[in-house]
C-alpha cells in the first residue's frame, strides 16, 4: 500500500508522518513554501519536532517514509488518498468548499481502478458523496462504487496539544461500500493506537463531527451569556462555576472568545444543512451570534474599566497579550482576538499587538495587522491577556503598567492581577 496526504497543515502533517511510519507516504501540497519548508525538517505549526519530521523523510527512499512534494505527478502510484484540506466559510458564513473540490480534482488525475479516497476535512453530512464524488468521477472518467471507493474519517486533531496526538484520538471511520468501510477502518487501524469507531455510513460519520463542535460552540455560548449576567450583577463568574462545578454531572465549560478552524465554523456547516432541508437551526444559530458578539463585547468591558480608572480612551496604548487563537500554538485561523482589536480601535485606543507564537508575516497577510515576538520596552494604559500562553503567565505585568494602567482577563487565569476578566 502507498498513501497519499492531501494537504499538509495542522490536520494532514501530522497524519502524514504518523503513516510513514508504517506506509511509503506522499504528502501533497499546493504551497511550494510550505513543502521547502517540510523537507528542510521544519514545522512552523509545531505540531511535529524536527527530528522526527527528518527521521520519517530520509527513510522514504529505503522503504516507508515520507515524501513532501507539491508535484501531483508524484500521487500516481497511490492507492488510498486521505484529503485534509481546510472548509472555511465565507464572509457571509456560508461553506466554502472551493479547496475540498480542487482537492478532488488533483485525487482524480490520478484515480486508478481499486483506489480509495478518504476525506478528513469538516462537512456537512453528504459532502463527500454529493459534492466530492461528482468531481473525483468527472476528472478520472471512473465510475463510483464500481471502479473506486470512498471514506470519511473526521479529523480530531487538537492544535497544540501534545498530550492528545493524532494515534491517541479514537477515529471514527466509514466507507461508501461495506468492504470500503472495512478497508479503510482497517488502515486507520493498523496506526491509531487509541482505536477506531465504524460508522454504518459515510453521512453518519460527517453528522457526528459537525455535532461534536456544534455542542461546544452552544456550552461556550451558554457560559458567555451568564457571563454577562454576572457582570451586571457584580458576580465574579469564574466563583460561580466552580462552586457549580463541584456537582458530578456539571459541565466545565468556561466563558471565552470561540474561534479557530473548527468551532467557530463548524456550526455553520451544519445549519446550512439544515437550512436546505426546510429546517431553521435556532439553538445553533443563536449560539454563534451570541459567540460572535463576544469580541465587542470584551472591547466594551475594556473601555468600561479605563473610564472608571481615569484613563482617557481616545489615543490610549493599549498592549494585547497573544493573537492566536488559543495557548501555546501558532495557529491564527479565524482568532476572535481580532474582533476585540478592531472594536478597540474604533474607540480611539492605540493598539500593540505582542504574541511570541503567532509568525507576524501571516498574522499581515491574514489580517493586515501588525504583530510583535518580542516585548516592547514601554508601558502601556491597559494590558488585555488575550491568550493563555505560558510565556504570559510567567510575566511580570507591572514593568508594562503606567500608573492608571487596568488589566483585563480574558482568560480567566491571572486572578487578583486583573482589574476585570470575562
Amino acid at each position: 500500500m502507498k498513501i497519499a496526504i492531501i494537504g499538509l497543515g495542522y490536520v494532514g502533517l501530522p497524519l502524514a508522518v504518523l503513516m510513514a511510519k508504517k506506509y511509503p507516504t506522499v504528502g501533497f501540497d499546493v504551497k511550494q513554501n510550505r513543502i521547502d519548508e517540510l523537507n528542510n525538517g521544519e514545522d512552523f505549526t509545531k505540531e511535529i519536532e524536527s527530528t522526527q519530521l527528518k527521521e520519517v523523510l530520509s527513510s522514504y527512499a529505503t522503504g516507508n517514509g515520507l515524501l513532501c512534494t507539491s508535484n501531483p505527478d508524484a500521487l500516481k502510484d497511490c492507492n488510498y488518498y486521505i484529503v485534509t484540506v481546510p472548509t472555511p466559510v465565507d464572509k457571509n458564513n456560508r461553506p466554502n468548499l472551493n479547496a475540498l473540490h480542487k482537492a478532488s480534482e488533483v485525487v482524480g488525475k490520478s484515480l486508478k481502478k481499486g483506489d480509495i479516497v478518504i476525506y478528513e476535512s469538516t462537512v456537512y453530512p453528504g459532502v463527500t458523496e454529493d459534492e466530492c464524488v461528482p468531481v473525483l468521477e468527472r476528472v478520472s472518467g471512473l465510475t463510483f462504487n464500481v471502479d473506486f471507493f470512498a471514506g470519511y474519517s473526521p479529523e480530531r486533531i487538537n492544535p497544540g496539544d501534545k498530550l492528545h496526538t493524532v494515534e491517541k484520538i479514537i477515529k471514527v471511520t466509514s466507507g461508501s461500500t461495506p468492504q470500503a468501510a472495512i478497508k479503510v477502518d482497517n488502515l486507520y487501524k493498523s496506526v491509531i493506537t487509541a482505536g477506531t469507531h465504524m460508522a454504518p455510513s459515510i453521512k453518519v460519520a460527517e453528522a457526528a463531527k459537525v455535532i461534536e463542535n456544534s455542542q461546544r460552540d452552544i456550552n461556550i455560548a451558554f457560559v458567555n451569556e451568564l457571563s454577562k449576567i454576572f457582570n451586571l450583577l457584580d458576580i465574579n463568574t469564574s466563583d460561580v462555576l466552580e462552586a457549580a462545578g463541584t456537582k458530578w454531572n456539571f459541565l466545565p465549560f468556561k466563558p471565552g472568545l470561540v474561534g479557530g478552524h473548527c468551532i467557530g465554523v463548524d456550526p455553520y456547516y451544519l445549519a446550512q444543512k439544515a437550512q436546505e432541508a426546510g429546517y431553521h437551526p435556532e439553538i445553533i444559530l443563536a449560539g454563534r451570534r451570541l459567540n460572535d458578539s463576544m469580541g465587542d463585547y470584551v472591547a466594551s468591558q475594556v473601555v468600561k474599566l479605563m473610564i472608571k480608572n481615569g484613563v482617557i480612551v481616545n489615543g490610549a496604548q493599549l498592549l494585547m497579550l497573544g493573537i492566536t487563537f488559543k495557548e501555546n500554538c501558532p495557529d491564527v485561523r479565524n482568532t476572535k482576538i481580532v474582533d476585540v482589536i478592531k472594536a478597540l480601535d474604533e474607540y480611539g485606543i492605540q493598539v500593540t499587538i505582542y504574541d511570541p507564537w503567532a509568525t507576524p508575516q501571516e498574522v499581515f497577510a491574514e489580517y493586515g495587522l501588525v504583530t510583535t515576538n518580542t516585548l516592547p520596552a514601554t508601558t502601556f494604559d491597559a494590558l488585555v491577556l488575550g491568550v493563555a500562553h505560558q510565556e504570559f503567565l510567567e510575566l511580570d505585568l507591572n514593568m508594562l503598567q503606567k500608573e492608571k494602567c487596568i488589566v483585563y482577563d480574558v482568560k480567566g487565569v491571572l486572578g487578583k492581577k486583573a482589574h476585570g476578566r470575562l
